[in-house]
């Protein structure tokens, strides 16, 4: 039975084949409820198989445009509103319909027409690597990707920054210029020792201690806000 009508399953198929699913998926899809037809059809009711298969695997169908064909999660009643929406758009095919003129053909009040064209653009999201939507060529455009912003580390350095130019503000000359020496133009203790008349571990007692008493003094401030 599954072997006979398989083609009744691929053509069933190839109708949703034009709303963003792979075809290969979709004839999956109607296999499965080809299965699901041949295993409850009951021959005693004298309905033809092929009219009994017919329904179950179109909802087969239906199902999993409802439940598996969504980027982001949207509300099943939402959904079934788009499916329906969907459908009879196709009878309009070389115009654009109302969603009042679509409201009385589905059935549904127009704010949920209106919601339901909405999310129908929600089936596929679309990859950050894609071409943005301004400039010229796809090959010219920069990716969506980069396009979004981010957090900006700087913003955290300069507070840090801020914090230690407070907290530099209670040491003397000296102790600045020799921390500035080491830590911003990154020279050896030797060479600042050489660049300010004093000795390598004169150096390294006075970053010490420089270092001790900022260290102190940020604990003793109160704790910055998040």
């Amino acid at each position: 039975m599954v072997e006979r009508h398989l083609g009744l399953a691929h053509h069933l198929a190839r109708r949703y084949a034009d709303r963003g699913e792979p075809l290969e998926d979709l004839v999956q899809v109607a296999s499965l409820g080809l299965l699901k037809a041949v295993d409850r059809f009951d021959p005693d009711r004298g309905v033809s198989f092929t009219s009994f298969a017919v329904p179950t695997i179109l909802g087969e169908l239906r199902r999993h445009f409802r439940d598996r064909g969504w980027a982001i999660h949207v509300p099943r009643d939402l959904k079934e509103a788009a499916l329906r929406v969907e459908t009879a758009l196709k009878r309009h095919a070389g115009r654009s319909p109302t969603p009042a003129e679509l409201a009385r053909e589905t059935g549904l009040d127009v704010e949920t027409v209106l919601e339901a064209l909405e999310v129908s653009g929600a089936h596929r999201a679309l990859s950050l690597d894609a071409p943005g939507a301004s400039g010229g060529a796809d090959d010219e455009r920069p990716a969506i990707v980069d396009t979004l912003g981010a957090d900006d580390a700087e913003l955290a350095r300069a507070r840090d920054r801020a914090t230690l130019e407070t907290l530099a503000a209670g040491l003397d000359e000296r102790q600045r210029e020799i921390l500035r020496l080491r830590f911003v133009e990154d020279l050896t203790q030797s060479e600042i020792g050489e660049r300010v008349g004093v000795s390598q571990m004169h150096v390294s007692r006075l970053i010490r201690t420089s270092l001790t008493r900022m260290r102190l003094a940020a604990q003793a401030r109160p704790p910055r806000p998040d």
